[in-house]
């Protein structure tokens, strides 16, 4: 039987951490599982109910961060801890239904393909659950990678993600909010790992506060740190991490 590390890095997800945990357990069949849930201290208490259902399903695990912050580093945290073979982390609001977590775990029945991603722009993906706003910013940003580091990917700030745990052998995650995502898979190619696009339908957060944005200058703020990344990534010469 393959393993499997399902990273779920939170901060007030309180509403939704209890759903999440319970929908991910039920989606996943013929899978070793472990549910790392790596909280930055959630002053609402998400925590404590990671705590409370650890304490009934040894698949569950919680790791408290009470010195560090950020979704990166979270991310991150929960690699080096993990002990599946295939290492998937995603969204904590329900934007990302664990019911498709199956669809990516299923590309690795093939031993080409190293990395699956959740998609919303392969054909049968869809972004329903943002703003027009949203949507249009995630458009943008993405066209803009797609013309200087390559259309072999079309969802570059995907942030649902499921790679074979070699594959951070190679290659570590940087940045600061989503921009970490778009460097993980332009590194991915360097390393000519082979990345699989999944459609999935990403739907409205369940509960609780968009940690993303909550108006045009909010998505502005993080475009920047998007650009920046991408045009250092395709002007800085024979980077590979």
């Amino acid at each position: 039987m393959n393993s499997v590390t399902i990273i779920l890095p939170t901060y007030n997800e309180r509403e939704n951490i209890r759903p999440l945990i319970e929908r991910t357990l039920a989606a996943i069949q013929g899978w070793a599982i472990e549910v790392l849930v790596v909280d930055d201290d959630s002053p609402d208490g998400t925590w404590q109910i990671v705590e409370e259902m650890a304490s009934c399903d040894a698949r569950i695990i919680l790791c408290r961060r009470t010195e560090e912050r950020g979704l990166t580093s979270a991310i991150w945290h929960g690699i080096r801890h993990a002990r599946g073979d295939v290492v998937l982390w995603m969204d904590c609001d329900l934007s990302m239904p664990p019911e498709s977590i199956p669809d990516l775990l299923a590309q690795f029945a093939s031993p080409t393909i190293d990395i699956a991603i959740g998609s919303r722009y392969v054909l049968g993906g869809r972004d329903i659950g943002h703003s027009l706003t949203g949507q249009l910013f995630s458009r943008a940003i993405n066209l803009f990678a797609g013309l200087l580091l390559g259309f072999h990917v079309r969802d570059y700030t995907s942030g649902f993600v499921a790679a074979r745990r070699n594959v951070f052998e190679k290659i570590t995650l940087s940045g600061d909010y989503g921009e970490y995502c778009i460097d993980f898979l332009y590194s991915a190619r360097r390393h000519r790992f082979r990345v699989v696009e999944v459609p999935y339908d990403c739907v409205e957060r369940a509960a609780g506060e968009s940690k993303t944005a909550l108006n045009a200058w909010g998505y502005i703020r993080r475009g920047v740190k998007y650009v920046e990344t991408i045009l250092r990534l395709r002007f800085t010469p024979n980077r590979a991490k």
